[in-house]
């Protein structure tokens, strides 16, 4: 418990208090989220309920490293194309069948936001998807919601797919495989119903006329590539980096180290060769694609659930919850698989399981140690990814697609979202809730 809160207030209720008004703030949205999670940690340290020493340790290092990496990493990848050419390639392969498209252009936005970040691969396939909607003259709608969808449950399988397991990864000490193993044959499962379910209420009626199908069938793959020089580096260096993600506990390095050695090099590779002004200018236009107002977020968030932690209020939390489920790991695994699809869907994700991961690992002494707890994990994860996907507001991809498509003239509405993806995003708990007590009990 903290010793020298300012003014003498209860580090308790201060701690609860502040953590509290951050996420109305974060939900309001009145205020960028990276602005109020750092006033939110400014003010733990200020207020005495947290010193600068305990802040800067309960910043997760390999958490941010990963984050920033992996950015790097597809910042420079998209500027060849290779995204946009697997896109076209997908249509053509379905030989700009408009339902064979749907589907297809989905499994490329799972299998993308399994091995990238979710919110970087829809900012790559849906401007394609927009081109060849607008070649066919279908309705771009189903597209753009089937990949929002996809994006979430493809990110939900890795470790490095969606910032949830990212965080969850780097605190449970789970390697990449420890997720694909876990994970990726649910999120496989979940995927072929959600794209059965999205092929009968749109697919099956979506139909294109032989002259606008020739003109998709006209499209030039090869084209998309810009780069080809860069294509190779980028995804050598891709496939590089996956292998020593899937071998992390052989080779003793953490993921964090992994994505900005990877970055690191890709970086290297791409500027050989050019004059020290050019090297600058490269440099500026990589750095400058990193989320920096994701990663100071994260800083700031982090902070503010070291103070709460070192309050004692998730201890408090972690025995309320144990006692109030007699102890019952299934219980347990269960109410956090539905708690955090429910709340993942009404607020962000990230913050959310930021400040359940201090809570579950709490409860590991209790139930019988940290190997004991991994049902837990998957269930957070699961919930959490998933949940994502029951509203407009639930992950970040929903909103950069929501953003994508009004731009270009197709309306999101946030009522018309949830009657759909509600309805779909319970399925998968479902399957989930099934999937964990088969798996894991």
């Amino acid at each position: 418990m903290p010793e020298h809160v300012l003014f003498g207030l209860d580090p308790l209720w201060t701690s609860t208090a502040l953590l509290i008004a951050t996420y109305a703030a974060i939900m309001s949205e009145k205020l960028n989220r990276a602005i109020v999670a750092l006033l939110g940690g400014g003010l733990m340290i200020s207020l005495g309920l947290l010193t600068q020493e305990q802040a800067v340790a309960g910043i997760d290092f390999n958490t941010l490293a990963l984050l920033t990496g992996m950015m790097l990493i597809v910042a420079i990848t998209r500027r060849c194309g290779v995204f946009q050419y697997v896109a076209i390639v997908a249509a053509r392969t379905a030989r700009a069948n408009p339902a064979g498209v749907l589907l297809l252009l989905s499994v490329v936005t799972a299998v993308f936001s399994a091995f990238l970040d979710n919110v970087t691969t829809v900012l790559l396939v849906a401007p394609v998807t927009l081109v060849i909607c607008r070649e066919l003259k279908v309705p771009p709608y189903p597209y753009l919601f089937a990949e929002i969808l996809a994006s979430n449950i493809g990110g939900t399988a890795t470790l490095i797919g969606d910032p949830p397991n990212i965080l969850i990864g780097s605190a449970a000490g789970l390697s990449f495989m420890d997720f694909v193993y876990a994970l990726a044959p649910v999120c496989v499962v979940v995927l072929v119903l959600t794209s059965l379910a999205i092929h009968l209420i749109w697919g099956r009626k979506l139909s294109a006329t032989p002259e606008a199908r020739a003109r998709v069938m006209a499209l030039d793959h090869r084209a998309a590539i810009t780069d080809p020089r860069l294509m190779k580096q980028s995804v050598a260096v891709i496939v590089l980096v996956v292998l020593a993600f899937a071998t992390a506990r052989f080779i003793h390095l953490e993921a964090g180290t992994i994505a900005l050695f990877g970055a690191a090099i890709l970086l290297l590779l791409d500027n050989l060769g050019r004059s020290a002004e050019h090297q600058h200018e490269s440099l500026i236009e990589s750095f400058n694609e990193v989320e920096w107002i994701t990663i100071f977020f994260f800083v700031g968030l982090f902070i503010v659930v070291a103070g709460v932690e070192h309050a004692g209020l998730l201890r408090l939390l972690a025995d309320a919850l144990v006692g109030a489920t007699g102890g019952d790991m299934k219980a347990l695994a269960i109410a956090i698989l539905w708690a955090s699809a429910i709340l993942s869907a009404i607020i962000d994700n990230i913050p959310f399981v930021a400040t359940m991961i201090p809570l579950i690992k709490s409860m590991a002494p209790a139930l019988g140690g940290d190997q004991a707890i991994l049902p837990l994990w998957w269930a957070l994860s699961l919930g959490a990814c998933f949940g994502g996907n029951g509203t407009l507001i639930g992950a970040s991809a929903n909103l950069t697609v929501a953003g994508i498509g009004e731009r270009a003239g197709v309306p999101f509405r946030f009522l018309e979202f949830m009657k759909l993806a509600f309805p779909l995003m319970l399925m998968s708990i479902l399957v989930s809730h099934v999937y964990l007590l088969w798996m894991f009990f």
